[in-house]
């Protein structure tokens, strides 16, 4: 769903619908705090209350164009398999920073330290750029390039993350629970994916839904995108 030219977006239940954002785990699986978002159970399968889903992602989405209209940054997080392409492609549509690998302990809380390593990243591109490297031996240049090759995948998505970002949105909670623990330490507002088998309580904005289809991983996280674009007056 596109929303070009207003200034808040309202999203439809059908979308959420097509895109299985309804669909949550068994029943066996699900914690006690989902209950107030649960519609309802299919198959032994709880079904998540799309009402809710609707207003609650739209709440976040306000307090994301909020964010950045004042210039501030969104850092879009998830190491799931399914949902790091995703999270990548959102993010630098977005014009903000990702981490789709996993997250390195001290991202957060010892942010100066790890900070280092995409200065490293860069200072090499650089080099490598102006033709520095020929004054290596082939041996040399290959090792830099495969130590080049690791930062990448490391920490090319915060290359130019300067400083702690003012929100992060994670696809799923138990997946990067350490990059909302270190985002609780340091008063980083939490955005979040939360299906039934999470705690909603342990993240500021809670978005119901299906954390694990690719459609509704990417309807959510192209939402929270759009949000961005819409508060930097690009959308």
């Amino acid at each position: 769903m596109e929303a070009k030219g207003k200034k808040h977006m309202s999203i439809e239940l059908l979308d959420l619908l097509q895109a299985g954002v309804h669909f949550g785990h068994s029943r066996s699986k699900r914690h006690p705090n989902m209950e107030p978002y649960i519609f309802g159970v299919k198959q032994n399968i709880h079904i998540i209350d799309l009402e809710q889903t609707k207003a609650k992602l739209e709440e976040a989405m306000k307090f994301v164009q909020d964010i950045t209209s004042k210039g501030g940054v969104i850092l879009f997080v998830s190491g799931k398999k399914q949902a790091q392409d995703l999270v990548k492609k959102a993010a630098i549509r977005a014009g903000m920073p990702y981490i789709n690998t996993r997250w390195l302990g001290g991202t957060f809380t010892n942010f100066e330290n790890i900070h280092s390593l995409p200065k490293k990243l860069k200072r090499m591109e650089e080099e490598m750029s102006k033709g520095l490297w020929d004054r290596y031996t082939k041996k040399e240049a290959l090792e830099r390039e495969r130590e080049m090759l690791r930062l990448k995948e490391m920490v090319e998505g915060i290359k130019n993350m300067d400083k702690l970002p003012q929100a992060v949105f994670i696809v799923d909670i138990k997946k990067d629970d350490t990059a909302v623990h270190e985002a609780h330490i340091k008063k980083v507002p939490v955005i979040a994916i939360c299906d039934t088998n999470t705690n909603p309580e342990k993240v500021d904005f809670a978005i119901p839904g299906n954390d694990d289809a690719i459609k509704s991983i990417e309807y959510i996280t192209e939402r929270i995108a759009d949000a961005c674009l819409i508060g930097k007056g690009k959308k």
